[in-house]
């Protein structure tokens, strides 16, 4: 049992110090970024090197039914060997006992990476970076409100009750009021989070009712990925325990604006350490705009991936804070793809499509290919947009249908992501969408019922 605990992160030893370890939680992330796996004693766990879980977890769709993505041999739910990376053991606090979690990579028989595993698709992705003596970094942000408890899916999705007895108010962005009414949910994140060794850059206030962000430090794409995994977790359980639901849908509440995960995005050269993006005189190179030419020309192809689901889409609403095109400007918040105000060191590029829906795995992973299909094709961007966004035209798919056009017809996409991946992606969410137009909506039966 010692031997392996010396190798856990510090905050994990730190957790576990003085206290018996009483049990494992062994997760991977399946496409919609659920945690799937076993709970293991802690005596068991110190005992195991690998366990199985069947393929099929990767061809579930949201609702529990399954896509027929099992290929050629037929749905036959093949053991996968699930390994783990104990550099991503951290502690589960709001358990009743000691317990941690440790993310598991999914390998087959053959020892080779499952290729429609979402942290393996990021993994993919990173080494191509590497291969170019590239080292990807992005900076991820996550938006999320706080509701009542919903019980019945008929019934709309309300604001939580604040701190004060009234239901969160909304229009109230950077209200440091505001966040206070949600004292209590926030303490227990920050507890939770410093349990796991996770920092935070900052909570603010916005502009929903009851909408929140969640500023992290910028890293590498695989462990910031781990830690928005891990967060969603952790967010969801500090609400339950105040008598509220947290909600990552990209649209819970019609009126208000929707949840993104901003990525932010630079690129350090391996052998000088500098930032490819900003000059030996701080101006912009070729690599900051063939980035930035890459995103615009394959996000159209990437949204699938980004904005996961039906109700992905209706994010996407002009004026609303949430792009409606893949312009891109400096310091413009109405642009898709923005330039935060920065020195060159830290020069960044800003996706401001993402929802806060999509699997972190995944979406930074779509969005790093976007950037990388840039740089080795040379991609040139538009001119940059100055003034309002909101008053172009709009060019980001608006239903998830053709969004899935979108993404198979972009054959160059797949290579970077994995052709596999892409397959499985494909008839996994398609599946999805069939699923959701066989359900007759409120709206259909108000005004279609008598009217038609």
């Amino acid at each position: 049992m010692a031997d392996w605990t010396d190798n856990l992160p510090q905050p994990a030893k730190d957790y576990l110090e003085g206290k018996r370890l009483d049990e494992v939680e062994c997760i991977v992330a399946d496409l919609p970024g659920i945690a799937r796996g076993k709970a293991v004693p802690a005596s068991k766990f110190a005992r195991q090197s690998y366990f199985h879980l069947p393929d099929s977890i990767f061809y579930q769709t949201i609702t529990g039914d399954w896509g027929e993505a099992a290929g050629e041999e037929g749905f036959i739910e093949r053991d996968m060997i699930l390994k783990p990376d104990l550099s991503t053991a951290t502690a589960a606090p709001w358990t009743a006992d000691w317990t941690l979690q440790v993310i598991h990579d999914a390998y087959d028989r053959d020892g080779d990476p499952i290729p429609c595993a979402p942290r393996n698709v990021l993994k993919r992705v990173v080494e191509l970076y590497k291969k170019q003596g590239w080292k990807p970094v992005v900076a991820p942000e996550m938006e999320f409100f706080l509701v009542a408890r919903n019980l019945d899916p008929a019934k709309e999705i309300l604001p939580m009750m604040g701190r004060s007895g009234r239901p969160a108010a909304a229009r109230q962005a950077y209200s440091m009021t505001a966040v206070d009414e949600f004292g209590p949910v926030i303490d227990d994140i920050y507890d939770f989070a410093e349990a796991q060794g996770f920092e935070i850059d900052g909570i603010t206030q916005e502009g929903g009712a009851g909408q929140l962000e969640i500023n992290l430090r910028h890293g590498d794409p695989v462990k910031l990925a781990d830690e928005v995994f891990y967060f969603k977790r952790l967010i969801r359980e500090a609400a339950l325990r105040h008598d509220c639901f947290a909600t990552f849908m990209a649209k819970p509440i019609a009126d208000e604006p929707g949840s993104a995960m901003h990525i932010h995005h630079s690129i350090i050269d391996m052998e000088t350490g500098r930032n490819l993006f900003a000059g030996p005189q701080g101006g912009d190179t070729d690599a900051f705009f063939n980035f930035i030419g890459g995103l615009q020309k394959h996000l159209p192809s990437a949204i699938a991936v980004l904005a996961p689901y039906v109700n992905s889409y209706r994010r996407y609403v002009r004026e609303h804070a949430a792009p409606i095109n893949l312009a891109w400007g400096r310091d413009n918040r109405t642009t898709g793809i923005r330039i935060p105000l920065s020195g060159p060191d830290s020069r960044r590029i800003e996706n401001r499509l993402a929802g806060m829906d999509c699997n972190p795995y995944l979406g930074m992973a779509a969005s790093l290919a976007c950037g990388y299909l840039g740089l080795m094709n040379e991609i040139r961007p538009d001119k940059q947009f100055r003034g309002d966004a909101y008053e172009g035209d709009e060019d980001i798919p608006r239903v998830q249908g053709q969004a899935l056009d979108l993404f198979d017809d972009n054959k160059e996409l797949h290579d970077v992501l994995g052709p596999e991946f892409a397959r499985v992606y494909s008839i996994v969410k398609r599946t999805e969408y069939e699923e959701f137009l066989q359900v007759i909506s409120p709206w259909e039966r108000e005004h279609l019922l008598l009217n038609v």
